[in-house]
């Protein structure tokens, strides 16, 4: 799956992390409000930034995990459901007014479900755009005035899979794809306050939503049992965020190799279309009748229910 931050076993935060003083003189002191917050990219990040000197503020929807992030990085935290504007302007204003105010904020909540174009599973596009496209943009929107200024960086997390796209990936991709022009149209309009806009592309990485979004029996026919482009660690994601939010970076891509597919997307595009995929009739036909979970257990009670 082209995908941004899942566990087999359970959802579990994301292992601590090495911190790398490189770039700490520019990160300490930042005040950064990131969505997600409970494992994968989202929990990673939190650790590594606080151990930057960064003060760090986190958002999700499954308390549990997020108390022991927010633990381990000395930071106020709010349970919130991104697809809901409510929750998230009001999440946003406490925690704003717990920092003191904001310099960053990372839209990087989440999920991902397979779907068939034809005959998938109703509700799951409404869902993907619910959480991944339009919670990023009631985030930014909230998050928005209080990074307008000259030290000011947004993040919007959008994937790989925004460029290029694949089956089943559908709802996902759309999903992504508008990530994208969000972000993308909030840096034309933040530009004469100071502030800067970035947006996140990953491939395959070795979070929860990787392991369970190719968990699935048609994800693994399709992929002969692995996945499209190889799963890479989540330090590279990291790694790449520390250099990005330190630099306020325009593009942020994670493995390397990412960044030059995002460019030469139509081409990347054209070579998707062209490899043999023998397996992929049948892989449609399974996911079409295949029950399967959202990579994050999603709430039931939503205003915004039909990522």
């Amino acid at each position: 799956m082209l995908a941004s931050g899942m566990a087999t076993s359970g959802p579990s935060p994301a292992p601590s992390v090495t911190i790398n003083p490189r770039y700490t003189p520019a990160l300490r002191g930042r005040r950064v409000l990131i969505t997600g917050a409970a494992r994968g990219i989202g929990a990673g990040l939190a650790e590594l930034l606080s151990g930057h000197g960064a003060r760090v503020a986190l958002a999700g929807i499954e308390p549990d995990l997020l108390r022991v992030v927010a633990d381990r990085s000395n930071a106020p935290w709010r349970e919130s459901d991104v697809a809901d504007p409510d929750q998230v302007d009001a999440a946003v204003a406490d925690l704003v007014g717990e920092l003191g105010g904001l310099d960053v904020v990372v839209a990087n909540a989440g999920i991902a479900k397979q779907l068939p174009i034809i005959g998938g599973q109703s509700g799951v596009m409404e869902r993907h755009l619910a959480v991944n496209t339009l919670g990023v943009f009631y985030t930014l929107r909230a998050a928005g005035p209080h990074i307008a200024h000259g030290r000011g960086y947004a993040l919007a997390t959008a994937s790989l899979a925004a460029a290029v796209q694949l089956p089943l990936l559908g709802a996902y991709s759309a999903s992504k794809a508008a990530v994208e022009a969000i972000g993308n149209t909030l840096r034309q309009e933040l530009r004469p306050s100071g502030a800067r806009v970035g947006v996140a592309y990953y491939s395959e990485l070795d979070t929860d939503m990787t392991s369970r979004g190719f968990a699935t029996r048609a994800g693994q026919r399709l992929t002969g049992g692995g996945t499209v482009s190889g799963v890479a660690p989540l330090s590279a994601a990291l790694r790449a965020l520390e250099r990005g939010i330190a630099r306020r970076s325009r593009r942020i891509a994670a493995p390397a190799w990412v960044h030059p597919v995002v460019q030469a997307r139509a081409l990347a595009q054209r070579v998707i279309e062209l490899k043999p995929l023998p397996a992929l009739e049948e892989s449609l036909q399974i996911a079409r009748t295949e029950q399967v979970d959202y990579t994050t257990t999603q709430p039931t009670h939503t205003s915004s229910e039909s990522r």
